[in-house]
């Protein structure tokens, strides 16, 4: 019995001197940094409204005949009989668009996203200022979206099967010519919303500025809901 007792008294001693050590040791052991993890980054979406020049009818301002865009593309533009997009874009005879911080491009069903130089600088030239525009009055975060570029002959016949609008004889076979949609834009920053009716207007406002500095010819397509322009 005396031996039970000693086993029992000498495991507590065990106990005590075990739960002492690892209280020694706990108790001088370097405590580690504590390092906050950041709340997860998040955006407040602010409705605004921006101040807009343009007045008018589109149609009446925006109504350049299609024989004046076709002039001017044939004068700029490349041969619609042969175009080899490779070709001519190793060549530089065309050069590819594509989304940049200025505008947007669309995937591309009936056309193919490529302009001869002279044109792309003025779509450069013409998103550059839609964008330092709408920045400077207080604005931000949106671009212009691009639906249409260059045609060849097969893509407008595949388009006139559901859209008998479209011409057989377009600017868009040149490489001069692209369409901008005004029924939406692209919104790639979310800290503003501002509605596509002030973002038309303003677009509205920079293509009559290019328009009368003789930059371009431009045409408001209702049906398609696009700025059909010429770059000259």
């Amino acid at each position: 019995m005396n031996r039970i007792y000693k086993y029992i008294i000498f495991s507590l001693l065990l106990l005590l001197i075990a739960g002492g050590v690892t209280y020694i040791v706990l108790k001088t052991r370097t405590k580690e940094e504590f390092i906050p993890v950041p709340a997860e980054t998040y955006y407040i979406t602010v409705e605004k409204s921006i101040k807009t020049n343009y007045k008018g009818s589109y149609r009446k301002i925006f109504n350049d005949l299609n024989d004046a865009h076709i002039n001017v593309a044939k004068s700029y533009g490349v041969n619609p009989e042969n175009v080899d997009l490779a070709v001519d874009t190793l060549s530089g005879k065309l050069q590819k668009i594509e989304t940049s911080q200025y505008y947007a491009v669309d995937p591309l069903t009936h056309s193919h996203p490529y302009l001869v130089p002279h044109a792309k600088a003025r779509l450069d030239e013409l998103g550059k200022a839609f964008c330092d525009t709408l920045t400077a009055r207080g604005g931000g975060g949106h671009r212009f979206i691009i639906t249409s570029v260059l045609r060849q002959s097969k893509d407008i016949k595949k388009l006139r099967r559901w859209n008998k609008n479209s011409t057989e004889n377009s600017a868009h076979l040149y490489g001069t010519t692209v369409d901008i949609t005004y029924r939406r834009f692209d919104k790639y920053t979310p800290q503003f919303i501002i509605s596509d009716s002030d973002l038309k207007h303003l677009l509205a406002e920079i293509l009559q500025n290019f328009q009368e500095e003789g930059k371009c010819y431009v045409k408001y397509e209702v049906k398609q809901g696009c700025f059909h322009i010429t770059f000259r």
